[in-house]
């Protein structure tokens, strides 16, 4: 269980990063919903050499295949809520990096997510 906990932690944190670099990114690119074809067009060739988003797809990638990893020996019930610790890396990464609001009622909501994680982690009997 403990190999299955620290390979999670480092898959989770890598995603993490990975979808905060993304986000950070396309925030620099512009709002596509904005842009007509020519214009997403112009942006999908400038995302192939834009720094974040091509470091964010390579942690991705790393986050990707621990996942793979875990799913070899551990129970797809388990290892899913795993992911979940997500929720408390991105709220943390979102206020401090992105400097989004990060609500009360978020924090409530990620504090519940973490415990529902710790229960079924325990539930594992590992």
């Amino acid at each position: 269980m403990l190999k299955t906990v620290v390979v999670m932690l480092m898959a989770v944190t890598a995603g993490t990063i990975g979808d905060v670099l993304l986000a950070s990114g396309m925030k620099e690119l512009g709002d596509l919903s904005t842009m007509n074809f020519r214009g997403i067009l112009k942006v999908s060739q400038q995302a192939l050499t834009t720094p974040k988003l091509v470091l964010g797809t390579a942690m991705l990638a790393i986050f990707f295949f621990l996942w793979l990893a875990v799913l070899s020996w551990e129970d797809l019930s388990v290892a899913l809520p795993m992911q979940a610790l997500n929720y408390i890396l991105v709220a943390f990464l979102s206020q401090y990096f992105l400097h989004e609001i990060v609500s009360p009622m978020r924090w409530a909501g990620t504090i519940l997510v973490a415990v529902g994680v710790i229960m079924i982690t325990k539930s594992s009997g590992a």
